[in-house]
């Protein structure tokens, strides 16, 4: 299978912009992106990374919205948090897929910050059971089912959704730990970690793979959704990103391959996390994913939302058609 490629859209931070997101939007869909990403958060607090903004638009509403000023570019979610009811998440996912007419990939995972679970009166909840325990609710919703559940955590009685997902959702687990790859392979169709460096990446999807069959199913589809910095060279790329902010936060990732000196002391130990550098630099390193089998690569352009419209374009024409990426659309295609 082709991998697709998709882009986290400006919905957050400083840079997050009306205009831009549908002008990025529209130029994605034009030049041959397959999907357009979120994340998701109920109180934002940036990683030291990407500065002090707080600002961050609502996922579900972001992708209604773009899509409404787009023709068929696919939406995704990475990754949905469990501060929702299932019942409102169902319905949220539902109601997106009927009226935007478009498939959509839900990623899903137990969220990183206590405070945006602690402030709703849920610090104390086992987040990942609780994101299972959604999901499975969800499914059957989905499905048509008129539900009774009766569980610690949730209990109703005769509740369905009309209408149902246009399209079937596939549900990724979000995460780069061993955990994540195995919750993955328990009750998913996909595993996309977010930032990781290929060592980790490559240990992963062994790990899904042995998994996978040993219980006696077919491989999930993997992703990644690497920081992604294109320019003339590799050194003008990371000069526009924030390399001590990023250093720091791959030494806080505990469950990272670590170089042999134990800790990320330089940029270039990051590859994989990040894609920075010329178009051959960023095609080298996309075949690389590629070669571990990855289905979806989304680009993460968060550290160059000043220039976005600029670094859509040039990954478009400068490397996705050396790594398989779809046709330009045509102007007015067809829903």
């Amino acid at each position: 299978m082709a991998t697709r490629f998709g882009l986290l859209v400006p919905h957050f931070g400083e840079e997050a912009d009306q205009d831009l997101l549908v002008e990025g939007a529209r130029l994605a869909e034009r030049l041959g992106f397959d999907s357009l990403w979120v994340r998701d958060h109920l109180v934002f607090h940036p990683h030291g990374m990407e500065g002090t903004d707080r600002t961050f638009i609502e996922p579900f509403v972001t992708l209604t919205y773009l899509a409404a000023k787009t023709e068929r570019i696919g939406l995704g979610a990475a990754t949905i948090i469990p501060f929702r009811h299932p019942i409102l998440m169902a319905y949220s996912v539902a109601s997106m897929s009927w009226i935007t007419r478009r498939p959509f990939d839900l990623g899903i995972g137990a969220g990183n910050f206590q405070h945006e679970f602690d402030v709703i009166g849920q610090g104390g909840e086992d987040r990942v059971q609780m994101m299972k325990e959604q999901v499975q609710i969800a499914r059957r919703l989905w499905a048509g089912e008129t539900v009774e559940w009766k569980s610690e955590r949730y209990q109703f009685n005769d509740v369905d959704i009309k209408p149902q997902p246009l399209h079937p959702v596939n549900v990724w687990w979000g995460g780069a730990t061993p955990a994540a790859a195995r919750l993955a392979v328990d009750f998913c169709e996909g595993w996309i970690p977010g930032r990781i460096t290929f060592p980790t990446y490559a240990k992963r999807v062994k790990s899904i793979r042995k998994l996978a069959a040993e219980q006696g199913k077919p491989m999930v589809m993997t992703g990644a959704i690497p920081v992604t910095s294109l320019d003339e060279s590799f050194a003008a790329a990371t000069k526009r990103m924030n390399v001590p902010g990023l250093i720091k936060n791959a030494n806080a990732q505990k469950w990272w391959e670590k170089p042999a000196s134990g800790e990320f002391t330089k940029i270039e130990e990051l590859e994989g996390s990040i894609l920075a550098g010329s178009p051959d630099d960023i095609v080298r390193d996309v075949r690389r994913y590629q070669e571990h089998g990855c289905d979806l690569l989304v680009f993460d352009l968060r550290m160059r939302f000043k220039d976005h419209l600029q670094q859509i374009e040039m990954l478009a024409r400068e490397v996705l058609p050396r790594v398989g990426g779809r046709a330009p659309v045509a102007a007015g295609a067809a829903r």
